[in-house]
């Protein structure tokens, strides 16, 4: 092995990991914006009445609150609850088992597998929009496929960002990138909808298509990924890495021996004391212990995020757009698509900028100072409410605050995610992106239980 290591030639590795990136969100957000869609699925089929896309045209002078839309039924009503439930622990649990699993399991089995079960869980979600099924079961179908998506989101994203702790700290950007990307998409896919007028069932279709060719593309490339001279040189020095470290543990066992001394490899030159079995259990903690204060801070940079938006922020009202047809814009322009694509540049500046650095103390302040963002929102014009007033009144004040959150998630988190795998030796570091992973997921799950108490306090 050369000690310089290859070129990234074309950037094709970069491209390989923001594909991936692309892949272990986008299913997610695709599912967020057919929200839609699946609850006209939902409608009680004696109603005979549903939410029709041609029932809100978004384009006509008349504001929405003036328009007529249909009582939801229980399982309408449930569905975004539910939805969120069967996201977020799934999320968190499997996270938390791939850090351990890793090591049992893989690489290849773990992402091509995962990727390969996405793919099958879209395609069936596709089919079932030309079937007809009866709203419970429907409801029950959904939630099953979202456990799923999640359950092998969670083991993708965490072998993912451990795979990328092998190459150097920039290779997690890619990943951040993509992840971005993938809100961005839906939020575009949301507005295209709306302004198209399309019927829904007809969208839903094309989104879950989109979807599988996306996720073919991500299987693809991670297949072409060990034939590029720049990944396989990393993956080597890895495993070189490891071999010196267990050829210097034995030379020391030798010496040991020789010498006569108590050691504590015993007589016969076995780890007297559980070791294998203890090394394996006790390496997890003894990694965390170096990457701790980064884990908590990409934690409580998603924690804040998630516990107002949307929760808090979607419910912003606009007061300058009166009857106009911002006023049905407003909420997917200045909420979801301005936040996407915040995110998306935060993320993607640390592949020219990481600031400050690994080892600043800066970065955590940065992080925690994140909480103002919480009140602020909260004193936007949301509506309704029944505690606070309204002190951020005016459409700009939500939309410079909606850009600053949504720029400092993005920047600091990927931040957080580059430097956690090199806070550790080299062979820890897949390990370490494993960690950083089930961090991410707990700051997924701690702010959603957090949305509820934030929603309820304005």
């Amino acid at each position: 092995m050369t000690s310089n290591p290859p070129p990234d030639r074309y950037k094709a590795v970069w491209l390989i990991f923001f594909t991936l990136g692309l892949g272990t969100l986008l299913p997610w957000n695709f599912f967020m914006t057919a929200t839609m869609y699946f609850t006209e699925r939902l409608a009680d089929p004696t109603n005979g009445t549903t939410l029709d896309r041609s029932a809100v045209n978004i384009t006509t002078s008349e504001p929405i609150s003036n328009i007529s839309i249909p009582k939801q039924n229980y399982l309408q009503a449930k569905f975004n609850n539910v939805m969120t439930l069967c996201a977020m622990l799934p999320l968190l649990i499997f996270t938390c088992l791939n850090s351990f699993l890793h090591q049992r399991i893989s690489q290849k089995v773990r992402i091509l597998g995962s990727l390969v079960a996405i793919l099958v869980v879209f395609m069936l979600t596709a089919l079932f929009v030309k079937i007809s099924f009866e709203p419970l079961t429907f409801f029950i179908l959904t939630m099953i496929k979202i456990v799923c998506i999640n359950c092998f989101g969670a083991i993708l994203q965490g072998s993912l960002f451990g795979m990328a702790g092998l190459l150097p700290a920039s290779y997690t950007t890619p990943i951040m990138s993509g992840q971005g990307l993938a809100g961005t998409f839906a939020a575009f896919a949301m507005i295209c909808a709306i302004t198209s007028g399309s019927e829904l069932e007809e969208s839903a279709f094309g989104y879950f298509i989109t979807a599988c060719v996306v996720i073919l593309l991500a299987i693809v490339a991670y297949i072409a990924l060990p034939k590029l001279e720049f990944f396989r040189h990393h993956v080597v020095k890895d495993t070189t890495s490891q071999s010196n470290e267990a050829n210097a543990e034995h030379e020391t066992k030798i010496n040991l021996m020789n010498k006569g001394e108590e050691n504590p490899y015993g007589k016969d030159g076995v780890l007297s004391r559980n070791d294998s079995g203890d090394k394996k259990n006790l390496s997890v903690i003894v990694i965390f212990t170096k990457l701790w204060l980064m884990a908590l801070s990409v934690c409580l940079v998603f924690t804040v995020t998630i516990g107002v938006f949307p929760a808090v922020t979607a419910d912003a009202k606009s007061t300058v757009a009166g009857s106009s047809a911002w006023n049905g814009y407003f909420i997917p322009v200045s909420c979801f698509l301005l936040f996407n694509l915040c995110d998306w540049a935060g993320r993607s500046l640390t592949a020219i900028c990481m600031w400050p650095g690994k080892d600043s103390y800066l970065l955590h302040i940065l992080v925690i100072a994140r909480l103002i963002f919480i009140p602020l929102f909260m004193l936007c014009n949301v509506h309704p409410r029944q505690y606070l007033p309204v002190f951020l009144e005016h459409d700009a004040y939500y939309i410079l605050i909606m850009i600053v959150f949504a720029f400092s998630n993005g920047y600091l988190a990927s931040l957080c995610m580059c430097f956690g795998p090199k806070k550790v030796l080299p062979h820890e570091a897949e390990t370490a992106g494993a960690i950083m992973a089930f961090f991410l997921s707990l700051g997924l799950a701690l702010g959603a239980a957090f949305s509820f108490l934030f929603r309820e306090l304005v």
